[in-house]
């Protein structure tokens, strides 16, 4: 299971995020086929969303049978395999690493101050 989280201040909808983190979650293998994901209400809740946001995510990833509704029982992961193209996840990776340095030079730090701490990762 993924713990999902959302950011306010990237832009982003709410929806997208939730259909890009579940996306990203099957194709780097932290969700797989037959993984039950948490009821509409309960991550909801957990996310303190509308219902309708996390609806909204799970119907778009069931139109592109990434997710599989069963009546009574609840949303699973499909047998479709997720593939993240190479572009994708480039830009994936350029918008978060934007958020960051933004957030990092807001605080007065250099490029070199944020190389050698990554680098410490």
């Amino acid at each position: 299971m993924i713990d999902f989280k959302l950011d306010p201040k990237t832009g982003t909808p709410f929806y997208r995020q939730i259909i890009d983190q579940i996306k990203f979650g099957i194709a780097a293998g932290n969700l797989k086929t037959g993984e039950q994901l948490p009821t509409v209400r309960a991550l909801a809740v957990d996310l303190k969303v509308n219902l309708n946001t996390v609806a909204k995510a799970y119907k778009e990833l069931e139109i592109q049978h990434i997710l599989e509704t069963q009546q009574g029982t609840g949303t699973f992961i499909s047998e479709t395999k997720v593939q993240i193209s190479a572009q994708e996840k480039k830009g994936k990776l350029k918008e978060i690493c934007d958020e960051f340095t933004t957030i990092a030079f807001s605080y007065g730090f250099s490029i070199d101050d944020i190389i050698k701490q990554l680098k410490k990762q």
